[in-house]
């Protein structure tokens, strides 16, 4: 198994970067993932915002030239990592830009006529790693899940991909927020995990 960890937090102080540490870590330990690559959108200098005008067409994003190189990674990989903070009920916008111009039409997926269109993206699974300042709970209880449903249903689901594993972290700036264990929980998952 080849995997992409797409990593989207602005520094490497704090428990989203830990998070990604034990992600590698298990990942490392564990023979069904061969291969592993990691972007970091910010040390990257990934640029989110969205162009779009005589010269660089919405309809061409497929063949981006500058994106071609993300394009390749979520080709390759059959697992794809997204780690990433809750900001305002959302991940941050950092993402939500990669996410926008990566996830194009024609990449992933295809129009066709009927109600849906066809995910080119089949195959593949994802896994979401997310924290947040706020109680676990927080995103189910007072935004009525907006989070998973736009990550899985809008997002995934549309593209093709159907397996998808979230764990929401909360009271991640808690001092009896167990944080230990959630880091611990994280190595052991990706110590284990196959396709």
């Amino acid at each position: 198994m080849k995997m992409l960890i797409i990593f989207t937090y602005p520094n490497h102080n704090g428990l989203n970067y830990a998070f990604l540490q034990n992600v590698i870590k298990g990942s490392k330990q564990n023979p069904a993932i061969k291969e592993l690559q990691v972007l970091d959108l910010y040390e990257e200098g990934f640029n989110p915002l969205l162009v779009f005008n005589k010269q660089k067409r919405r309809r061409d994003m497929h063949i981006d030239p500058e994106i071609e190189k993300y394009r390749q990674q979520i080709t390759w990989a059959d697992k794809i990592v997204f780690i990433y903070p809750i900001w305002w009920g959302r991940p941050p916008a950092m993402l939500l830009g990669y996410i926008d111009q990566l996830f194009a039409s024609n990449f992933a997926y295809k129009d066709k006529k009927g109600l849906f269109p066809e995910g080119l993206l089949k195959g593949k699974s994802v896994v979401c790693v997310s924290t947040m300042k706020g109680p676990t709970h927080y995103p189910f209880l007072w935004l009525n899940n907006s989070h998973r449903i736009l990550m899985k249903r809008a997002l995934f689901n549309f593209v093709g991909i159907k397996k998808v594993k979230f764990f929401e972290f909360g009271n991640m700036e808690s001092p009896k927020g167990s944080q230990v264990k959630k880091l611990e929980k994280i190595y052991h998952y990706f110590k284990k995990v196959d396709h």
